[in-house]
């Protein structure tokens, strides 16, 4: 038969100290990668943001009644492509990095042949927020996509 050693409280220190260690090293990783991802406040009071909700919903009512469709895409060369319905409207815009690790970069169009919308700045890799503002007249449409 073979001899074993007795357990004693080295064998429990050693197993409290790998356990606790995983744990810490663990929730240090974790920490690290959430603060390094993320790319700041939504809004800075958010108080203050609440009291505009009625505006930003009239607003939403306004611009879906005017029935504009507008739909934003990547072409080959990921410059943003915009089809918009409503002829000789001005389109303008920016993309923002989704967490905040790259400046905004400034959209300026021309029209395509095809008759569509097309930025001459091209996106760099990754995924983008585009924010895009249509106006006509008096009349104004916002669309805000994820293009990747």
């Amino acid at each position: 038969m073979i001899a074993r050693k007795p357990f004693n409280g080295r064998h429990m220190t050693a197993i409290l100290v790998a356990f606790f260690g995983v744990v810490i090293t663990v929730n240090m990783v974790m920490a690290t990668l959430a603060t390094r991802t993320f790319g700041g406040v939504v809004v800075e009071n958010s108080y203050v943001a609440s009291q505009q909700y009625n505006r930003w919903l009239a607003a939403a009512r306004k611009q879906d009644a005017l029935g504009w469709s507008i739909h934003s895409s990547l072409d080959a060369h990921r410059r943003v492509e915009v089809a918009i319905s409503v002829k000789d409207a001005e389109l303008t815009g920016f993309a923002r990095h989704p967490l905040g690790r790259a400046p905004d970069l400034a959209l300026t169009f021309t029209r395509a042949a095809d008759g569509h919308l097309r930025s001459n700045q091209a996106l760099p890799q990754g995924r983008w927020s585009v924010h895009l503002l249509a106006r006509k007249g008096l009349d104004e449409a916002r669309l805000i996509e994820t293009l990747s």
